[in-house]
């Protein structure tokens, strides 16, 4: 019992540290009036501010990823292989059915550490904003004010060797070259029909850098990301995930699936940030269950 409240207290703890503003959201404003129905979606168009249809905190996802919860049920247990399975019980996370008292939980954010892809996706995921160009699609995360870029210029996918990519045609002059891990990967995407953009990402951190989800599963280097961002209407955008890491996972398995809800275009995204010394500041108002000290 004494476990699970401080579990409790540092999830609480987790919340009242982001930065301050971050609790002032916009309403949303949809673009439809009344019971009128939706218009239809543009034309390879996925850009705008869209927020989890279900609220504001609908894609948290403490519990793991949203498709998938680790929650103990039989059909939500991962095909791990031996390997994967190994690695995720030296993981040792705050959430989930193997969560750990406080003291002993070694979440690579705990020291902000970037999350890293495709966790970023399932971390306090909230508004998002959607840029794009004919060349490239940008998303900006509320949380932490991450982004990351899509390519959508036609370049080839980097092919995965030892220690990072290998990039194909279309990098520009370090096409053939190989380069480095990212935390967020190197991601191409390519719209299929005309309201339906699937984005590829490789080249991620390795297992011992970053985690799937906040209850501490597991992913490699190795891992495949597949995302389709499907337009529904001009008002709707429906964001699936899955992934495929032969070195973690015995096949491939859908981690999202969330409907998002266009915000009306003038509203403002606030920051939310993983904020060291705001986290001092609580620790100091409200003690740290992790270390035992109490407040002043």
């Amino acid at each position: 019992m004494l476990n699970r409240i401080m579990v409790l207290i540092v999830g609480l703890m987790a919340v009242l540290t982001l930065s301050s503003s971050a609790f002032a959201q916009t309403a949303r404003q949809s673009p439809t009036v009344g019971d009128q129905k939706p218009a239809p979606a543009p034309r390879h168009d996925i850009s705008g501010t869209w927020t989890p249809a279900n609220g504001p905190g609908g894609a948290i996802q403490a519990g793991g990823v949203a498709a998938m919860p680790n929650d103990g049920k039989p059909e939500h247990q991962l095909p791990y292989t031996p390997y994967g399975l190994e690695t995720y019980k030296s993981h040792k996370a705050l959430e989930g059915k193997d969560a750990v008292a406080p003291a002993f939980f070694n979440d690579p954010r705990d020291k902000c550490e970037p999350l890293g892809f495709p966790r970023m996706n399932h971390y306090n995921l909230r508004m998002t904003q959607i840029l794009q160009d004919e060349f490239k699609v940008a998303l900006m995360y509320e949380y932490d004010r991450r982004y990351r870029v899509v390519w959508t210029d036609g370049r080839d996918m980097p092919k995965l060797v030892d220690g990072g990519v290998q990039l194909g045609r279309g990098w520009g002059p370090d096409s053939g070259h190989v380069r480095e891990q990212r935390f967020y990967g190197y991601s191409v995407g390519k719209w299929v029909d005309d309201t339906t953009l699937v984005v590829e990402t490789v080249g991620t951190m390795p297992e011992d850098r970053v985690w799937l989800d906040s209850t501490g599963r597991p992913i490699s280097d190795q891992i495949h990301v597949t995302e389709t961002f499907h337009r529904v209407d001009h008002d709707h955008l429906e964001w699936t995930e899955m992934i495929n890491d032969p070195k973690i996972y015995t096949k491939p398995w859908l981690t999202m699936n969330i409907l998002m809800v266009l915000a009306d275009l003038h509203t403002d995204v606030m920051e939310m940030y993983c904020s060291p010394v705001e986290m001092e500041k609580y620790y100091q108002s409200y003690g740290n269950a992790v270390s035992g000290v109490d407040s002043k």
